[in-house]
């Protein structure tokens, strides 16, 4: 059994703590306001595929956490919150996680979260990873809903360092848990080259549709905003070779197959912008926008979507 905290518990951390508590691991909570009231009073509904998964595991807020229990109380912690939430937990939390050695796993978007996490308590502590085909998101306070066969993919970041690494047996351990728990998950030596790989989707799919509010088939099969997809996909491509990752066309086509293939799922960017809610913008354009104007090339489908989403325009 496993002792687990889950950082944020949104469409994504919510369905993976569910599926983690149903074959008997111990997983704790965070979350904020109502969703955090309705976690407390009625406990976690996820709604997956025609299935309801029920469960009623602790909850906290940030503060509520630190003083409840120490870093080490848990094998793992997952951080599922929003990339644009990581700086404000290595602000919350960065103190608290320096007095504990325990693993923390990142499932967020983009490929700045790891190194944040490093910077705060140390590389030889940080697994990346990356939640694959799903689609998820908060109904109402308490209830999740989630679609797709939601695999994990992680490795030690940046990337493993062979049999020496520290990191192996838990990551040995937690592939075992995940997939007993009908998570299906993979390692990855090269974690970073995965992270490269989704955001070259994330980037093609997630501000677009925010613009257009149309979901991941119908962009990819529209006569021209399919074309725009590919386009940002291919700007993410060349904005990897700043981070020494160097995709290639090969990555650009499967992801491109990949993402057109898949369900016709509303875009987490796309809920956001529904509900109101902060963009990831920064966090997955504005990652290509910066990484593109270092290399000197220039990136004109993605800075584009990327002016058109600004709050002013």
């Amino acid at each position: 059994m496993l002792r687990l905290l889950m950082i944020g518990t949104g469409g994504i951390g919510g369905y993976y703590a569910a599926r983690l508590l149903s074959v008997g691991h111990q997983v704790v909570l965070t979350a904020r306001g109502k969703h955090l009231e309705a976690l407390r009073e009625n406990g976690l509904k996820v709604h997956y595929e025609g299935r309801e998964l029920f469960h009623r595991p602790d909850a906290y807020d940030h503060q509520q956490l630190v003083n409840q229990y120490k870093p080490d109380n848990f094998d793992l912690i997952v951080i599922a919150l929003k990339a644009t939430a990581t700086a404000s937990v290595v602000e919350d939390l960065g103190a608290w996680l320096k007095q504990g050695r325990v693993p923390v796993l990142s499932l967020q978007n983009g490929v700045d979260n790891e190194p944040l996490l490093a910077e705060a308590i140390g590389a030889d502590r940080v697994v990346g990873g990356l939640a694959v085909r799903i689609g998820g998101h908060i109904a109402r306070p308490g209830v999740i809903e989630a679609e797709g066969v939601a695999q994990i993919v992680m490795g030690a970041w940046p990337k493993a360092n062979g049999t020496s690494d520290t990191r192996k047996p838990l990551l040995d351990t937690l592939t075992a848990a995940f997939n007993d728990a009908d998570i299906p998950t993979t390692l990855s030596e090269n974690i970073r080259y995965e992270l490269w790989r989704k955001l070259v989707i994330n980037n093609g799919v997630n501000p677009l549709s925010a613009l257009t509010g149309l979901d991941t088939r119908s962009l990819t099969h529209h006569p021209q905003f399919s074309k725009i997809v590919y386009g940002m996909m291919a700007e993410t491509v060349e904005a990897s070779k700043a981070d020494g990752v160097n995709l290639e066309k090969k990555d650009l086509d499967e992801m491109f197959e990949l993402i057109s293939n898949f369900n016709a799922i509303k875009t987490s960017m796309l809920v956001d912008k529904e509900k109101g809610r902060p963009l990831e913008l920064d966090s997955i354009a504005g990652a290509v926008l910066r990484r593109c104007e270092a290399l000197g090339v220039e990136a004109p489908y993605t800075a584009t979507i990327y002016a058109l989403l600004q709050p002013d325009c």
